[in-house]
């Protein structure tokens, strides 16, 4: 079984059904996820949550990011698994950068926000300007109130 046992064998296959009836949202707005480009979203899961040094249990953030950007003007079918790629990154790398202080939700409401506002769709104002800036005052803020304790 090269190395998985087989509960993370059930568990990759629950992931790929979850993220797969997705679909039945998504497709409304144009997009749809094939059973190669989910294993992509889960393979590229796992690296990302390896280089930010994180674990996670459960099915994972892939469903709820998905639900919350299907309907962004910017995200269309030729760009949707590298953008929900990018997005997965973006993710981690902030809830690591934002101290465990934002819920899985409100992180994901200040991406969704600036992605269609501020950032017209740009992974990488999103990413390098807008949530860089957020955290750095978020950071600043936690230290200041750190302080004065």
């Amino acid at each position: 079984m090269d190395g998985n046992t087989l509960v993370e064998l059930l568990s990759e296959k629950n992931q790929i059904q979850k993220v797969l009836e997705m679909n039945q949202k998504t497709e409304r707005f144009g997009l749809a996820l094939g059973d190669e480009d989910v294993k992509l979203l889960l393979e590229k899961r796992k690296d990302v949550l390896k280089e930010q040094q994180r674990i996670e249990f459960g099915e994972g953030i892939l469903p709820k990011l998905i639900f919350t950007f299907c309907d962004s003007a910017y995200i269309y079918q030729d760009n949707y698994v590298t953008t929900i790629i990018r997005l997965q990154e973006i993710f981690y790398l902030y809830k690591n950068e934002f101290m465990e202080e934002l819920t899985d939700d409100e992180l994901l409401g200040f991406m969704r926000t600036a992605f269609d506002g501020v950032c017209e769709g740009s992974l990488e104002y999103l990413e390098e300007t807008f949530l860089e800036e957020l955290a750095h005052g978020f950071r600043s803020r936690e230290a200041f109130c750190g302080d004065r304790k």
